[in-house]
């Protein structure tokens, strides 16, 4: 399975950024390997709106079945739900952490947004 953790830095063991759409990295996981791609998403930090939209659809396009962060806003959570992607947010720790959670099965996916929408 591919996971999509938003991340401070580029490597298994940074740490988990909480906000979605303006993380400056969002790692995509093979959770059976633990090969991962650092996307860069310094294009959706400074974006003055649409930055959760823009970054759902990245993980979707990389194929990410599950998202874990701390926050996600309603519009994005409705994109990657339109994509058949599950959330799981109020996560926190390293990347290395996020996933062991995921594979042990201790998550809790998300059935709405955790976090307001900004205007």
């Amino acid at each position: 399975m591919k996971a999509a953790v938003t991340s401070k830095g580029v490597a298994l063991d940074s740490e988990v950024d909480p906000r979605f759409g303006r993380a400056p990295y969002i790692l995509i996981v093979d959770t059976e390997t633990m090969a991962f791609e650092a996307v860069d998403n310094s294009d959706n930090v400074n974006a003055f709106k649409g930055a959760g939209i823009q970054a759902a659809t990245l993980v979707a396009d990389r194929g990410a079945t599950v998202l874990m962060t701390g926050y996600c806003g309603p519009k994005a959570f409705a994109v990657l739900q339109a994509a058949g992607v599950k959330v799981v947010n109020d996560i926190d720790g390293t990347i290395r952490q996020a996933i062991a959670t995921l594979k042990a099965g201790t998550v809790t996916y998300a059935i709405a947004a955790n976090k307001e929408a900004y205007w």
